[in-house]
């Protein structure tokens, strides 16, 4: 790996710096913009794939959100490596609000009382069976935040879609008339 540490971060500060960046989280956000706006392809493509993997960061799929968006991006035509990046819209700083709007939206589409999470419930039904565990689990758990991150995703890809087409199209219409401006043989005259 071309920027691999020498020796191993301990695990307290590996988890530190996935938590929160070594530099600041202006500085990350920059870098992401800055790797979508240097994609190849058209800003439609870009913004779709972007928005794919917005959508996806609302789904309660941990672990599978970059292929989910891989998958839904070449399927609907966007840039699969911008879906990718548009996964990072979920992060340990927005997942605690996008569920916990899922999980309240997904409620009251079910017409669900507003329960809340209540670990010891959850740690009970171990005690009748792991598959009774995982079937309560997401009977009371996954499928309200599923069905209440759904919509929610929807939302915020169709605003994220516009807001990352429009930079994209400023972007590379700025960069064709640099690289025009320095492609002209004689700009003196």
């Amino acid at each position: 790996m071309l920027f691999k540490r020498r020796n191993r971060a301990p695990l307290l500060e590996s988890l530190r710096i996935f938590l929160w960046p070594r530099r600041s989280w202006s500085r990350s956000v920059n870098y992401i913009m800055l790797r979508v706006n240097r994609l190849s392809g058209s800003a439609h493509a870009i913004a779709l794939g972007c928005a794919v993997g917005i959508f996806v960061s609302y789904t309660p799929i941990m672990g599978f959100h970059f292929l989910a968006a891989a998958v839904l991006a070449y399927v609907l035509g966007g840039n699969m490596l911008a879906s990718a990046l548009g996964t990072f819209f979920g992060n340990p700083l927005t997942f605690p609000f996008i569920w916990a709007s899922a999980f309240k939206f997904g409620n009251w589409i079910l017409g669900n009382e507003a329960s809340k999470f209540k670990v010891s419930e959850l740690l009970d039904t171990f005690s009748h069976g792991l598959l009774y565990a995982i079937e309560n689990a997401f009977s009371i758990y996954i499928k309200p935040m599923m069905i209440g991150g759904i919509p929610l995703g929807f939302i915020a890809a169709f605003f994220g879609y516009f807001i990352i087409r429009n930079l994209v199209e400023k972007y590379q219409a700025a960069r064709l008339k640099k690289l025009a401006k320095q492609a002209d043989p004689l700009p003196f005259l």
